[in-house]
């Protein structure tokens, strides 16, 4: 059974009949021009965004889900965070237990680790610079330890080295029998790191399948308007306009 079901996903004009399905231990990155519906997406599946169609999480329908049960197994990462005020690093990560009503330490504690902010606890977050910031609201999210991990652009801010450690700690933790949707601007590390692509398009699902399926000149060309160095065999793949 999918993990995710969407059907005729309408959000006005921003989303436009969307069908599509995310299976447990997949990766699907989200990817399109500006404008082209990506956080609606994630908004939608997070509860943010009203909508018409169907999502259902594990064949329920995630209307009828209780908001307590929906915040457990949906991890959502805006792509803009911030905290009103000067909390410390190991209390930003501790919000991600809200919806468990509990202090687990070890899920926080596994969680700085596994953003490589387990150095800065007791630190304020708003003396750390923005990409370091990133890290630790990701870490918030994985504290709570959602099935369904969703994240908009989650690598913007980050340098070269932190968007490769973010990218495969979001692998693994799809590999892990749970499932990740990310938005992503980097045509060059979706493919490299995502199982399957959705390629929105004015609101519209123009392709959904893996990277060789989705990332084809022809794709590119309607949906960014320009004429694109694709070449998937090579290590890393590059995608660059010409």
């Amino acid at each position: 059974m999918d993990l995710i079901s969407i059907r005729n996903l309408q959000v006005g004009q921003r989303l436009v009949n969307i069908n599509l399905n995310l299976r447990a231990g997949e990766m699907l990155g989200v990817i399109g021009a500006n404008g082209a519906g990506k956080s609606t997406l994630l908004h939608c599946l997070a509860g943010i965004q009203t909508y018409q169609g169907s999502i259902e999480l594990a064949g329920t329908p995630l209307a009828a889900v209780a908001e307590r049960q929906r915040a457990q197994q949906l991890g959502f990462l805006p792509q803009n965070s911030q905290s009103a005020w000067a909390l410390s690093v190991r209390d930003v990560i501790s919000l991600g237990r809200l919806p468990w009503g509990d202090n687990n330490l070890e899920a926080i504690a596994q969680a700085a680790t596994v953003a490589q902010v387990q150095d800065w606890l007791d630190r304020p977050v708003d003396q750390l610079s923005g990409g370091q910031q990133a890290r630790v609201w990701l870490a918030r999210v994985l504290a709570g330890q959602p099935r369904l991990l969703l994240a908009d652009e989650p690598v913007a801010s980050l340098d070269l080295f932190q968007q490769q450690n973010v990218l495969r700690l979001l692998r693994r933790y799809a590999q892990s029998g749970r499932a990740v949707m990310l938005s992503i601007h980097d045509l060059s590390l979706a493919a490299r790191y995502c199982d399957r692509l959705c390629l929105l398009h004015e609101g519209h699902l123009l392709a959904l399948g893996t990277p060789a399926e989705v990332l084809t000149g022809p794709h590119l060309q309607q949906a960014f308007q320009v004429d694109a160095h694709i070449d998937l065999a090579s290590d890393p793949p590059i995608i660059i306009p010409r």
